[in-house]
């Protein structure tokens, strides 16, 4: 018969643990040990076991002494710290075989416990199993040795980590339910009220398997009471109890009151059957105590259908990139804090210091607006409490309490789930999330009950996190927490690009920037930028979000962080540079990702980190939206160059369905087809054919005569398929263009030697491959040209250094390169170099056109490749890096990052320098010559 509560067992389970953390004495100090042992379970053990039992061995010369023996029950045998315990269990092995040989059967244990003080392992040899735990675990685990406190023991099955496969079982019991008919707007609720009794048994809220029994003995085998059993269930664990009723039976009086609205509202019945009930059970096999808040994610991403997960960006981010943001958010500074006060020597100081500190951290608050199923909250959460723990045991010490039994910890703890705030559009998560902090709350309870050697519970439950369900960029954000309130927002908004926005997301992202200009083409993500601006003026609030790089590329930093720089005064307080983000769902993400931290004020600890490989840190007086030391400046698109150099213009366009254009296999058949075709047929250069060095080829019939688009027939049918295709279009302009079927419907033809730049590049190259071709090519509208290019400008663009900008300001197609004449080019800052330079870049740009030419099997996709370029061409490129280089700076760069920061310092000098010489000439402009007066 039980005589201890559970409580009361952990307690003493715990007090053990610390007493005997560290002893290695086998022979002195192991009976103690035992005898402890024994107390934590309410048992004398000189009442039932002895030591030092004797027993006749199996040769039949002399005695083993078995270490400890409860006869019929209990076997132990003791080893020095670090000794093999197998070792321990043949010895005790041959022990029994002696007892049964020497006529005591029945003597003969159920049970076999092995120690080393630090580990105890336990043997059950009726039914065939074993554990093995660590001392510090044993207030967890008491219930498997519930049999030396009179415990029934209920079938305790070997337990795996939940991982994925839970979340994937709960999705099973999910889509059952949903089939069966459960009303999908309560769904969510049941879920969670399920997940949390799973929990719970694992996790010292409920009786060890107490949820687990009460499914397997209190419900039909055919599982057509289960969902009844289950509603009048969630109702007793909103039931304080003193007031619940006394016809109840005991396996629902023996539940505690939960509260905290977990339970309150009342959800209809379920109709279930005897897969569901299996379904259910099966959950119960797995340790639930072992949950990760990155579970809650995948779990909300296994019971989501994949069409609904890409409407609302649904997507989980993994504990070490949380961590990247809350550590420089505000747990850095809060550790370094606690560090500067914890060395004091002055002790009533010191305990001031702690207390104040103390006193802070009680009071913080954290807003999470797209907070999902709460990852970002839940980890922010357990490192407070962990930093409190180390407050509160601080504050024990210089208060002299240290060493004395706490007899209410909850007067202690004052961090609390209340201080944590998230909007999340989707109501199931918003559930999972409120749920899950009241789980990581428990797991914070255990850590401190461990550290402060004495059990807590916080039952019922009274505070919770306020997770708001509703739509983030409709929503005010201070009606969620006041804004003198809150302390940091952090989290990770949808990733959702412009083309895969919903129209209501398209239309949610051009409210929240209130039609500024350009807008149209930002990320999903950059309307939180805008709100969490707005909600942070005028307050030390510090934010920090997770992104796609995309926002720190191509033309959208220009839009929205000119905004967020001139009209909110935003500084970027640290940033980590691109970095692959894993979600912890199935089927990983492959996502290239920035965190950006911010304010509405300065701070002088500005810190960028690279997350490339090891992280490394670089302090910076200035970060630029780029993520790089440098001003609050962002790159614009702009239509011409911004210093006296050769335009750069895209290629014709010919929207023409196919019919201008000409395939290498069939060029052949068409001019056999078509005499008088070939003087109208050119070299078409596209971005593939180019870098592959393939031939394709186009019409061009700017100078065809009327009698020979009419007679060709070949032209004639393609003309006509032409015009029907831009008819069909459904862009006005393109529909004028059929009235010209013969032209390309854009023409940007160089008539000059030009420069070939392709659009879109691989971002495994080190360079992008330019190159040179005559004006009798047609260069198609997937590259670039550069007419009138000269060697220079060809070794200056060929360069390390140009790339190295281009790689920093270009946005990207995939994860290609795309190379954008209005952001890359035209905003290039040149050089102004002197003769000897700019003959050393023309030299060394030529070196690398002829070290191609050593190559004429070889494409420019063999030759860029960096597994198989040619060390002739990449020695030539390394040399024209140096030339490039030189024109800049005599003393060279080290690195891409130092190319790139001292680029956008001459950039900034070349926009002020374009700024004053606007303004000038809006000063010199002449009056309006006035009227003479009448006099």
């Amino acid at each position: 018969m039980l005589t201890l509560s559970l409580a009361e067992i952990r307690n003493r389970a715990q007090k053990f643990a610390n007493e005997w953390q560290g002893e290695t004495r086998e022979h002195a100090e192991a009976k103690s040990f035992w005898d402890g042992f024994f107390q934590v379970f309410g048992r004398t053990r000189r009442e039932v076991a002895s030591f030092e039992d004797p027993v006749k061995k199996l040769e039949g010369q002399g005695k083993h002494f078995i270490d400890l023996l409860w006869k019929g029950v209990l076997m132990a045998e003791h080893k020095s710290a670090g000794k093999d315990l197998g070792k321990a269990e043949s010895q005790a092995m041959g022990y029994i075989q002696e007892l049964i040989n020497s006529g005591r059967r029945v003597e003969v244990p159920r049970y076999l416990i092995l120690s080393d003080f630090a580990r105890i392992a336990l043997h059950d040899l009726d039914e065939g199993k074993q554990w093995e735990i660590k001392l510090e675990d044993l207030p967890k685990n008491v219930e498997a040795f519930g049999f030396l406190a009179g415990m029934r023991q209920v079938e305790i099955k070997p337990q795996d980590p939940v991982n994925i496969e839970a979340a994937e079982k709960m999705a099973e019991l999910h889509d059952a339910l949903l089939e069966g008919g459960y009303p999908s707007e309560q769904l969510d609720q049941f879920l969670t009220r399920i997940l949390f009794c799973l929990f719970a048994e694992d996790t010292q809220i409920f009786e060890a398997n107490q949820f687990a029994s009460f499914l397997l003995n209190e419900t039909r085998d055919d599982g057509s009471d289960l969902g009844a059993q289950l509603a009048q269930l969630f109702s007793v664990l909103n039931t304080h109890e003193d007031k619940r009723q006394k016809t109840l039976g005991e396996h629902f009086h023996a539940f505690p009151y939960v509260n905290g609205r977990l339970f309150a509202d009342h959800l209809p019945f379920a109709g279930t059957d005897s897969k569901m009930r299996e379904t259910l059970l099966a959950t119960t096999d797995l340790n639930w105590s072992r949950i990760s808040p990155a579970i809650f994610g995948s779990m909300f991403q296994g019971v989501m259908e994949p069409k609904e997960r890409r409407q609302v960006g649904a997507h989980y981010t993994g504990e070490p990139d949380i961590l990247k943001v809350i550590n420089p958010l505000f747990m850095d500074n809060l550790r370094a804090e606690l560090a500067v006060i914890l060395p004091l020597k002055d002790k009533k100081e010191r305990l001031r210091r702690v207390r104040a500190f103390h006193d802070k951290i009680a009071t913080l608050n954290f807003l999470d607006p797209a907070c999902g199923c709460g990852n970002f909250l839940i980890i922010a959460y357990r490192e407070l409490r962990a930093l409190e723990t180390e407050v509160i045991k601080h504050e024990l010490q210089l208060t002299g309490q240290a060493n004395q039994t706490i007899t209410d910890i909850e007067l202690l703890t004052r961090v609390r789930v209340s201080q944590f705030h998230g909007i999340e559009i989707g109501h199931f998560p918003a559930e999972i999330a409120r749920v899950a902090m009241w789980l990581m709350d428990h797991q914070a309870n255990m850590h401190l009950s461990k550290e402060l050697g004495r059990y807590f519970l916080r039952l019922p439950l009274t505070d919770a996190a306020n997770i708001v369900a509703g739509n983030a960029l409709q929503i005010p954000w201070e009606s969620v927490v006041a804004k003198d309130k809150c302390s940091f927002i952090l989290g990770n908004p949808p990733f959702v690009g412009k083309h895969l926005m919903t129209p209501e997301q398209g239309q949610d992202v051009e409210r929240a920037w209130g039609g500024l200009k350009g807008s149209g083409v930002l990320d999903f993500v950059t309307a939180w930028y805008r709100l969490a601006a707005q909600y942070i003026q005028g307050t030390k609030i510090s934010v920090a979000f997770v992104s796609t790089n995309s926002i720190t590329q191509g033309e959208q930093p220009g839009i929205y962080w000119s905004e967020l720089f001139n009209r909110f005064k935003i500084k970027i307080h640290f940033g980590y540079r691109t970095f692959k983000w894993l979600s912890e769902a199935r089927g990983r993400a492959n996502v290239h990702v920035v965190i950006i931290g911010f304010g509405a004020y300065d701070r002088p600890d500005k810190k960028i980190f690279d997350a490339g490989g090891a992280v490394t840190v670089q302090n910076a007086s200035n970060i630029s939206p780029y993520l790089i030391e440098g001003a609050d400046l962002a790159v614009r698109s702009r239509n011409k160059p911004l210093q006296d150099v050769p335009r750069c213009v895209y290629g014709n366009k010919p929207t023409d369905g196919g019919g201008l254009i000409i395939e290498e296999e069939d060029r052949g058949d068409f001019l056999n087809q078509n005499p008088g075709a070939d003087k109208y047929i050119r070299p078409l250069l596209c971005a593939e054919e180019y870098l592959y060095n393939k031939a394709r080829w186009c019409l061009w019939l700017l100078n065809a005569t009327p009698a020979d688009l009419r007679t060709i027939g070949g032209i004639k049918d393609r003309l006509q398929r032409v015009k029907e295709f831009r008819l069909s279009s459904p862009k006005l302009p393109t529909q004028r263009m059929a009235n010209q079927p013969s032209l390309f419907a854009e023409i940007r033809q160089p008539t000059t030697e030009f420069m070939v730049v392709p659009q879109h590049t691989s971002e495994n190259r080190h360079y992008v491959p330019f190159g040179y071709f005559g004006p009798e090519n047609v260069i198609h509208n997937s590259c670039s040209a550069i007419p009138g290019a000269t060697p220079y400008h060809f070794g200056i663009l060929a360069s390390g250094l140009h790339m190295a900008w281009m790689k920093q300001i270009c946005g990207r197609l995939e994860s290609r390169y795309r190379y954008s004449t209005q952001l890359v080019y035209n905003n290039f800052p040149w050089p102004t170099p002197t003769a000897p330079q700019k003959s050393a870049v023309e030299r060394a740009g030529q070196a690398v056109l002829e070290a191609r030419a050593q190559f004429p099997d070889s494409n420019l996709a063999d030759l860029y490749d960096p597994v198989s370029m040619p060390p002739l061409l990449a020695k030539a490129h390394e040399t024209l890096d140096r030339a490039v280089d030189k024109c800049y700076r005599a003393t060279g760069f080290q690195s891409d990052r130092e190319r790139v920061e001292y680029l956008f310092k001459l950039y900034e000098g070349l926009i002020a320098n374009e700024d004053e010489l606007l303004a000038a000439s809006k000063t010199k402009r002449p009056k309006k010559a006035q009227k003479e007066s009448p006099n």
